[in-house]
């Protein structure tokens, strides 16, 4: 598949600020490791291979296991991931799907359980950045190239 355009380009002054915007996110303060497991899954409720391919990568690059990477999309059953990690997850994928699975109590209470004020609106914050990612490279057949995919 073809670009339908160059993000870069097309939007040189509001790309720039996402990009930053995507970049403070990421330097919050979260654990690298967690932010990446995040983006992995919200990447994959999102079906968006330049993501999932980008922070998979990442993840590996950052020390993560081939277990838990593969693993993620079956969280709730798999026993590798801590707490924290797995309030995380649920609340990235109620997040991601909003519109159909809400925001229920009971998976905020385990958030607010593992996570202060502060990190759950950082964590919110970096969730809302990669489903922004995933759908400015979905909807524009966005693929790194130096990650392989042309």
């Amino acid at each position: 598949m073809a670009p339908r355009l160059n993000l870069y380009t097309a939007s040189p002054d509001i790309f720039k600020a996402w990009y930053a915007f995507s970049q403070a996110v990421a330097d919050c303060g979260l654990e690298t490791s967690l932010l990446e497991l995040v983006k992995i899954r919200a990447s994959q409720i999102n079906g968006c291979a330049n993501c999932l391919n980008m922070h998979t990568s990442d993840a590996r690059k950052a020390g993560e296991s081939e277990q838990r990477i593969h693993l993620l999309a079956a969280w709730h059953e798999a026993p590798c991931y801590t707490d924290r990690e797995r309030a995380a997850l649920g609340w990235t994928e109620h997040v991601t799907e909003i519109a159909t699975r809400r925001a229920p109590d009971a998976v905020h209470a385990a958030l607010a359980a593992q996570f202060t004020e502060a990190e759950q609106v950082q964590l919110t914050l970096a969730i809302n950045a990669i489903n922004g990612w995933n759908r400015l490279a979905v909807g524009f057949n966005i693929y790194a190239p130096d990650l392989g995919w042309q």
